[in-house]
């Protein structure tokens, strides 16, 4: 028999809407013995039948909802559904020919709370960052690998919000002969993937359309990609015609891959530089010396953590938006990026607008911009939307 979890008077009402999680302070008590990860249903202070979740003990979370249908199981068979249903989606947006990686599980937006998977042309690349997540890993990837019997499996659950749920990082291959590095098409882009040690599950993937945006954009174009990573908002300005790339990042491994990804794309490397340093500093330098871009692009890594950061995250977007105008030629553009999803859109247009303003200029936005298709937002979940972007056009 699975335990209950009681919930206080009146707070039922977010799980009334479909909301897939459940917080501590919503919990009256817990009936009957339930470990880290086990299913439990939720019922509401008088008994009525909510949903059936994932027991979190170390988490504020306590509850991350699987199901909302009371003759669903949390089995193999739910798994396999739920991952089906997923892959439907994304088989209508994109044409393997064109793009073969992309993110098929998008947890809460895919009903699979805390399950992120990637798929990298024949590799998934899995993060498990929830206690309920954790406790089904072996059904996760038997229902993946049924529905993709060619799929290798790797696993990436190596990120902090783990600690929160009482969960080691780990790092791992799930199949035999996984390859560390995966090239992958994109927009009919060649790119390399460091599924083993590169950021996220080794690429961002939710920016696709904003780096078809900038391709859009870059024609005869001077463009200061900030952030640049492994450069492939640059094969993309370069494939629009830009006339020159700067590539700004701390890390000399992700440049030297962007070198490689000019290689394997054909580009002219001598239309692009390299640049390894800090780019708050070199922003600052750029300004002293009146150095301008016809396009600049900022998309910089997560400022907020948490709602106690957003403060301080907020000056330091408005920061870098400030230092950014300053390097855009007068009648140039802006393309600028927020990956926080703590931070509101109306707050991020806000901060940029402020930006504007101490940098003593005027901008008008031109197109908004967001996370590819491949990362769904639940209409019960707006949690789910957290990339915004804004292409501004800069003046004195």
């Amino acid at each position: 028999m699975s335990a209950t979890a009681i919930l206080a008077p009146q707070r039922e009402k977010s799980l009334l809407r479909r909301h897939p999680w459940v917080f501590a302070s919503a919990i009256d008590n817990i009936k009957g013995r339930c470990n880290k990860g086990d299913t439990l249903d939720v019922v509401d202070s008088k008994g009525k039948w909510l949903g059936r979740g994932a027991y979190s003990p170390d988490s504020q979370i306590r509850i991350r909802m699987w199901t909302f249908d009371k003759n669903e199981s949390i089995d193999n068979v739910f798994f396999v559904r739920r991952i089906e249903q997923a892959l439907r989606l994304r088989q209508r947006i994109f044409d393997p020919r064109n793009t073969n990686a992309y993110r098929l599980i998008a947890s809460e937006s895919d009903g699979l709370p805390g399950v992120t998977i990637d798929i990298y042309a024949q590799v998934a690349v899995l993060q498990l960052l929830s206690a309920g997540a954790d406790k089904h890993r072996d059904k996760i990837v038997w229902a993946l690998k049924k529905l993709l019997p060619e799929i290798k499996v790797f696993e990436r659950s190596d990120v902090d919000v783990r600690l929160k749920e009482g969960l080691e990082p780990l790092v791992q291959p799930l199949s035999e002969n996984v390859p560390e590095n995966v090239d992958i098409i994109e927009n009919g882009l060649n790119i390399r993937v460091d599924i083993a040690t590169g950021h996220k599950t080794g690429f961002y993937l939710d920016q696709r359309d904003s780096r078809f945006a900038a391709m859009r954009y870059a024609k005869n174009a001077t463009v200061l990609n900030c952030f640049s990573y492994t450069g492939t908002f640059a094969c993309y300005a370069l494939k629009g015609g830009a006339n020159h790339v700067t590539n700004v990042d701390v890390s000399q491994p992700a440049l030297d891959r962007a070198t490689e990804h000019l290689k394997m794309n054909q580009l002219d490397e001598q239309k692009c530089t390299m640049v390894n340093e800090d780019v708050f500093k070199v922003l600052r330098s750029y300004h002293k010396e009146e150095k301008q871009f016809d396009m600049v692009i900022l998309d910089p890594p997560k400022f907020v953590d948490s709602k106690a950061s957003l403060n301080r995250a907020a000056r330091g977007y408005k920061d870098i938006n400030m230092y950014g105008m300053h390097a855009v030629k007068p009648g140039g553009l802006l393309l600028t990026f927020s990956c926080s999803g703590l931070m509101s859109a109306d707050l991020f247009q806000k901060i940029v607008a402020d930006a504007a303003l101490d940098a003593g200029k005027s901008i008008k936005i031109i197109e908004r911009l967001g996370q590819a298709a491949d990362h769904p937002v639940l209409g019960a979940f707006p949690e789910g939307y957290y990339l915004k972007g804004l292409v501004c056009e800069v003046t004195e």
